[in-house]
């Protein structure tokens, strides 16, 4: 009774009686005809009670309810009216119940009583152009179509769904969103990152790190080591608080120093820093900078930014890669997720040939990483016919401008690579050598270029690349065999030998410097350290020898012939062509063979393959059944297989600068320039007779 609609529409039922017992007395009285009951009076009282909510729903029922008692008989109305006030005080217990939060039990009592109380039906009632009908426990009224005249009996969906539990997130979802919540902050949008946490119920991070965070970039550092006191607890490593302390005083001593605060930073220096007794040497490297004059001396010496946010940034970064992550979330984790998604697209991405980018703006993070095949290497561009016999090698320079070719026919030919359409164009003919040309090495800065013969000759031409000169024509013997030769990385020294026991080293001028007796030498390359030679020979072996301290150790073993060997940029990798066995990649530093390269027909021909493309990842080899294959370096089974030449191809080269482009030589005396597929229907790209099979696998 202390509610107020219900006082009030208690008050407006008590009315209604009287109303309607003095209608009753005056029927019985005067039998003339009943006067009309005061319907105004009713309907006020009805709409006062509208204006309390939750009570309208009532109210409206009760205007209903009399006005469809006016058009009764007394006995009727009398009747009715002690249902409808029975009626009433229950929809009013179970309005306010609900409305109080009760119990879904305690709403479904509610209704049933109201429901029991006959004042309507399942299907509606018209009383005087109101539609009252009870549909699920939900009161609707209609005013004559004018508009809603009352609420619902129950509380509205906004409020029974607030009123639910909140779904519980799982870990990955907190994760997400605070990963989303730090990418936002990063951005500057602070108002953003506290409504997401707020209506997720995640923490970004744990207050004693924002506290921390907050007082690291304000350069309140003694603070901030009280905070280390807090976060102790939180941390796995008990080492890792000295760690963080030494970094918090160290940007406090390097401040103190730029501010001029001398004495200041020595204080920090003997008193905090010294006594943590970690990290000596850097200690010591820290109180040189006291000798510094200036604050530009400083930040140059300590490779430092300054005071201020930067430095600081970066102190924060360093920092938490000691705190685990549900207390502080590693800096910028997003992007270095979508970064590493990236980054595992290319690295399966079999045809992706183009320039690594590790900023994610260079891509689009809505689509997955896909490379054509058309933008691959795999199509003829050119086909270079200018030697009238078999060419046995090919070569692109080391700056990918030139190329040159050897062949049978005792010429070596310079060809010019266009920057612009990747068109070669005859630069030179070398002539003279009259056992033909089966090996060419470019010197490193590509200035000269070494020209050896096949297994019966002896002699090696130094060949000036500018001039067209004959800089050196070495000969040591008839006898010799100089079938191979590498260059020092230096560039004013080489090697070369041959199968016949020679092994020798020289100066641009063909002088010998050292020599290495019985060594039966297939293949050479130099080692990026300046003293190691790795050297192929007879015994299905690569060994490396020491000119300096005349020191010799097996490298790499194989049950087969080497028939040639070329080595990765970064001299990790040996890429070997293996009599009747194909090609096989071997790590040369742990001396293990990595894989074995499928497809390639291999007997007993010297068969020159190739690393390529950016970042060295493809691999390609010439054939015995005529074609060129293409691995990529992960892959066993061939990307790609090139067709158009009509006898073996003997050599192929990738340009180094332009990994769109390779070179192949065959015996069928001409040289393939292979390059992406021309801007062609895609009909004639796919009828082309010069086509790369997909070999997907």
């Amino acid at each position: 009774l202390s509610h107020p609609g219900l006082r009030r529409l208690l008050t407006t039922a008590a009315l209604g009686e009287e109303t309607l017992a003095s209608a009753s007395s005056s029927s019985d009285s005067d039998t003339g005809g009943a006067s009309p009951p005061p319907r105004k009076k009713h309907r006020a009282s009805a709409a006062e009670g509208a204006g309390e909510s939750g009570d309208s729903t009532v109210a409206t029922g009760l205007s209903g309810v009399v006005l469809g008692l006016a058009t009764t008989s007394p006995h009727h109305q009398a009747t009715s009216a002690i249902h409808f006030n029975r009626t009433l005080v229950n929809n009013l217990s179970g309005n306010n119940m609900q409305s109080n939060g009760a119990g879904q039990d305690s709403e479904l009592s509610c209704l049933n009583s109201a429901q029991n109380g006959e004042s309507s039906s399942a299907g509606g009632t018209h009383f005087n152009g109101l539609l009252v009908s009870t549909n699920n426990g939900n009161s609707v009224g209609t005013n004559n179509g004018a508009g809603p005249g009352s609420g619902t009996s129950t509380a509205s969906g906004s409020e029974v769904s607030s009123m639910k539990k909140k779904k519980r997130l799982s870990q990955s979802e907190e994760d997400v969103i605070r990963l989303i919540g730090q990418h936002l902050h990063g951005l500057g949008l602070n108002q953003t990152v506290d409504l997401l946490m707020q209506e997720s119920g995640c923490r970004l991070e744990h207050t004693s790190a924002t506290k921390f965070r907050n007082n690291v970039m304000e350069g309140e550092w003694e603070k901030a080591e009280n905070d280390l006191n807090e976060l102790r607890a939180l941390m796995h490593s008990p080492n890792a608080i000295v760690r963080m302390k030494f970094l918090l005083l160290q940007q406090k001593y390097l401040e103190y120093l730029e501010d001029g605060k001398v004495l200041e930073a020595l204080q920090v220096l003997r008193g905090e820093l010294t006594p943590l007794k970690y990290n000596t040497d850097r200690i010591h490297v820290l109180s040189g900078y006291l000798m510094c004059s200036h604050a530009e001396d400083l930040r140059a010496k300590a490779e430092w930014d300054g005071k201020g946010a930067n430095s600081r940034c970066r102190l924060l970064d360093k920092l938490q890669t000691y705190l685990p992550p549900s207390v502080m979330l590693p800096p910028r984790r997003l992007q270095t997720l979508l970064r590493q998604a990236v980054e595992l697209q290319r690295d399966r991405c079999l045809y992706h040939n183009t320039k690594l980018d590790s900023s994610l703006d260079s891509v689009s993070l809505l689509l997955d990483h896909v490379c054509s095949r058309k933008q691959f290497p795999c199509y003829t561009q050119q086909i270079l016919t200018e030697h009238c016999n078999e060419v046995w090698f090919c070569k692109f320079s080391n700056n990918g401008t030139k190329l040159a070719t050897g062949s049978k026919d005792t010429t070596v030919i310079i060809w010019q690579v266009d920057p612009e359409s990747h068109q070669l164009k005859l630069l030179r003919t070398l002539e003279g050598h009259a056992y033909g040309v089966s090996y060419l090495a470019w010197s490193p800065d590509d200035a000269y270029l070494i020209a050896c013969g096949p297994d019966d000759c002896s002699e090696l031409w130094l060949w000036n690349v500018q001039t067209g000169e004959l800089r050196t024509k070495m000969s040591q013997s008839h006898e010799d065999s100089l079938t191979s030769v590498a260059w020092n990385p230096d560039g004013k020294r080489f090697v070369t030998g041959g199968q016949r026991g020679q092994f020798y080293q020289c100066d641009l001028d063909g002088n010998l410097l050292d020599s290495w007796e019985g060594v039966r030498v297939q293949c050479l390359w130099c080692v990026g350290d300046g003293r190691t030679v790795l050297a192929s020979d007879t015994h299905q072996r690569i060994r490396g020898y020491n000119f300096e301290d005349l020191t010799d150790r097996n490298i790499v073993q194989e049950d087969h012939p080497i028939m040639s060997f070329t080595v990765s940029k970064n001299g990790r990798l040996a890429l070997l062509n293996v009599a009747t066995q194909g090609v096989h990649l071997w790590d040369l530093q742990d001396r293990v063979l990595v894989r074995k390269y499928q497809g390639v027909t291999q007997g007993f021909y010297t068969i020159h393959s190739c690393f390529g493309g950016h970042n060295e990842d493809f691999i390609a080899s010439g054939s015995e059944d005529h074609k060129v294959y293409i691995w990529h370096r992960r892959s066993e089974l061939p990307i790609a297989e090139l067709t158009g030449h009509t006898r073996t191809v003997n050599c192929v080269s990738w340009n180094p600068a332009i990994p769109g482009l390779m070179a192949s030589a065959s015996d069928d005396g001409t040289v393939r320039v292979w390059g992406p597929a021309p801007f062609l229907d895609t009909q004639v790209v796919d009828g082309l007779n010069e086509n790369c099979s997909n070999m997907d696998s």
